[in-house]
């Protein structure tokens, strides 16, 4: 956890010709999310998707799993991530419906610069099939 941003960084500086896209969730991206700026300082292009459900999923659905009704230190308060994006010079973009994500993905892989996209999916979400409290 938290060695997907500073690879995605790393993997476009030794192909850069080659996309480097970044899939994780907003507990991931914040332990290295400033390697955001070493992108930019290159002229990197790799893209960032950022799933937001406003926690550690991963933790919290082992606590829940082996500790029923003790979580503890798993919920997270976010900035906007595209918001953040900009303010460093990269392209930034927030996805609330299913429908918007493929036009935002083409657009953010157009770009020319280090891109993020912010995902705003629910609380419980954990990925396409799996949410907290068991399978979607």
């Amino acid at each position: 956890m938290g060695m997907g941003v500073p690879a995605a960084v790393a993997a476009e500086m030794v192909r850069p010709h080659a996309p480097a896209v970044y899939i994780g969730g907003d507990g991931d991206f914040l332990m290295n999310g400033q390697e955001l700026a070493t992108a930019v300082h290159y002229g990197l292009d790799p893209v960032f998707i950022i799933i937001n459900n406003g926690k550690y999923g991963t933790i919290r659905g082992n606590q829940e799993a082996r500790y029923p009704g003790r979580v503890s230190g798993t919920t997270l308060t976010n900035p906007d991530f595209a918001a953040m994006a900009i303010s460093y010079g990269a392209h930034g973009e927030r996805v609330v419906k299913t429908d918007d994500f493929a036009p935002a993905l083409e657009r953010a892989l157009k770009a020319g610069r280090a891109s993020c996209i912010h995902v705003l999916g629910g609380p419980d979400s954990l990925g396409p099939e799996h949410q907290l409290g068991g399978v979607a």
